[in-house]
């Protein structure tokens, strides 16, 4: 493999990662409402950084599937959608954040970074 197609395969691979991490991301910072601009802004603080054209398709997509609530407002000149987690979307998210926490130990284990306990 050249530097160049390994290069473009190591980012091909880092975009699926992310991907697949997305939902998590987002469920993890709407406890409280958030309007999608405040949301893109309080990823990029946190370096976790989302373009707004991949996160109002899955703002909407969460809220179909009833893990996000919507509610408009109006009170500026700007009208707002503020999204926050559904009931369903709190425990929806709390068994993601378990399932991601033991796989990243697992992956922690299986590349190294921590005694397994097996010595």
């Amino acid at each position: 493999m050249t530097k160049g197609s390994t290069e473009e395969l190591v980012d091909s691979l880092l975009v699926e990662l992310r991907r697949g991490t997305l939902v998590l991301t987002v469920l993890s910072q709407l406890e409280h409402p958030e309007y999608g601009y405040s949301l893109v802004q309080k990823l990029e603080e946190k370096d976790a950084a989302i373009e707004p054209g991949t996160l109002y398709p899955l703002l909407r997509r969460l809220e179909k599937q009833n893990l996000l609530v919507s509610q408009w407002d109006t009170s500026d000149s700007r009208p707002r959608k503020y999204y926050k987690l559904s009931k369903e979307g709190k425990e929806v998210y709390e068994r993601l954040k378990m399932e991601w926490l033991n796989l990243s130990k697992k992956l922690e284990v299986l590349m190294g970074g921590e005694n397994d306990g097996s010595d």
